[in-house]
């Protein structure tokens, strides 16, 4: 399964068809394979991951309390990572003591 963060921030008020359109038209990526399509808000405290799921798509999204989210800010606009980092990720610690981040995409 590939998995593709959105790097920065996210407006969090989009939902499935708003995001669709980030990953379809911004990051030019299929969203019918089957990927994990992560995004994250501006105070680094909520994460939505939109996916294809067999006859319809879905958001899955988590909001942290009392931490943050440690998500990668870079000059690409989206990057693959593996299992593990999103893992640590979502657990609220820094993704790249994974040691197995993968690559940045290349969009637009």
């Amino acid at each position: 399964m590939q998995i593709y963060l959105a790097l920065g921030a996210t407006d969090m008020r989009k939902s499935i068809n708003g995001l669709s359109l980030i990953v379809s038209e911004q990051f030019e990526l299929d969203l019918f394979i089957g990927s994990l399509f992560a995004f994250c808000n501006r105070k680094r405290d909520l994460v939505k991951i939109l996916y294809w799921d067999e006859n319809g798509f879905c958001v899955w999204m988590k909001r942290l309390e009392k931490d943050i989210f440690r998500w990668p800010d870079s000059e690409h606009e989206v990057m693959e990572i593996n299992q593990s980092a999103l893992d640590w990720l979502l657990h609220g610690l820094d993704m790249r003591q994974a040691h197995q981040l993968l690559h940045y995409v290349s969009a637009g």
